[in-house]
């Protein structure tokens, strides 16, 4: 359930709406950001800046910064297991206790326990998940992403929609990406550090770049070109005002699995990712011998149960006309950003 007021919008005027839902990416890479950000709001940079603080305060941002890219930094793999009722507690302790696992959900299917695995190379991610499927007793259901269609958790919040994006018009036209399971490397000693700087937030000062920049003892103008350059290379998704969807109300999450033909999954994939009330669509591969013929997997968030449902009727009816499940979320049990000295293996 949302942890903010039922009339959390009461008290927000158009310039905290405008920050709300049009800074979630795109924030200027500039030595004085707020300056920018104030002058395209009509408003001081200080006043800016207190605005954010402020919605960060009150739990409407959970951050201001740099969203992480795993897959292109690290490796990372999709996970679930079958707890037993009576153990359930105990085996999500075990998978918490792992700092490389950053999201941790309940799910109402006998794969009740779902979680992401984070680290710096492939083999210490398969070693974590080893690790716990020998420690809890419970084999493990390992889903590297083998292909992006589309995987964006940017939209608008303050308005009445029953399910994200439900008043989007469209988007940029979708493509299959496919995803590598080993760190793409490359990185400048700057950009390692700058990484492990910025990956629990920006300081929300007038001057957060050249702050940074301090903290890794480089110039910031070296720091503004970096993070320009990890930004194209993928390895940044975003600098922005992080929302808190289920704070604001989109609560009413459900993952469908589907068992698409394999020569269709390109097709469907991209189909599926164009619409706007999926904010996520990607390939996982199928794991036969552990009962798991599923290789598609979609995200819709929403705030009203009955229009996700009725979303997914829909995607079954005219675009996915194949055998799924539906795994909704019953309870959070672990949600960090993945952090870089994690992808390192520090």
């Amino acid at each position: 359930m949302s942890s903010l007021a039922d009339d959390w919008r009461a008290d927000l005027d158009p310039v905290d709406v405008r920050l709300i839902d049009e800074y979630q990416s795109g924030f200027p890479v500039r030595e004085r950001p707020f300056r920018v950000v104030g002058a395209e709001l009509g408003v001081s940079e200080d006043e800016a800046l207190a605005r954010i603080t402020r919605l960060r305060e009150t739990g409407i941002f959970r951050r201001f910064g740099a969203v992480l890219n795993p897959p292109v930094i690290g490796s990372s793999a999709l996970a679930a297991v079958q707890a037993p009722a009576e153990r359930f507690d105990e085996v999500a302790a075990v998978v918490n206790e792992y700092r490389q696992v950053n999201h941790n959900y309940r799910r109402d299917h006998d794969w009740n326990l779902w979680f992401v695995v984070t680290a710096g190379t492939r083999g210490t991610r398969d070693a974590i998940l080893a690790e716990i499927e020998k420690r809890t007793g419970c084999p493990v259901l390992s889903l590297p992403m083998l292909t992006d269609f589309y995987i964006d958790l940017e939209f608008p919040v303050v308005n009445a929609d029953r399910f994200a994006r439900e008043s989007a018009v469209g988007r940029d036209a979708v493509e299959a990406t496919r995803m590598s399971e080993s760190a793409a490397g490359d990185l400048s000693a700057l950009d390692a550090d700058l990484l492990l700087a910025i990956q629990e937030g920006f300081p929300l000062t007038t001057t957060p770049y050249r702050d940074i920049a301090s903290e890794v003892g480089a110039p910031v103008e070296d720091v503004l070109a970096a993070i320009e350059r990890l930004l194209e290379t993928g390895c940044l998704k975003r600098v922005g005002c992080v929302v808190n969807h289920v704070a604001t109300g989109f609560d009413a999450n459900c993952m469908v699995v589907w068992d698409v033909p394999d020569d269709e999954l390109d097709t469907r994939g991209t189909e599926v990712g164009a619409l706007p009330a999926v904010t996520l669509c990607y390939h996982r591969p199928r794991r036969p011998e552990l009962d798991w013929p599923y290789n598609l997997f979609t995200m819709i968030h929403g705030r009203d149960p009955e229009a996700v449902a009725e979303q997914i009727d829909l995607l079954e009816r005219e675009y996915l006309p194949y055998d799924h499940e539906r795994l909704r979320s019953t309870r959070t049990l672990k949600q960090t950003g993945a952090r870089y000295d994690d992808l390192l293996g520090a």
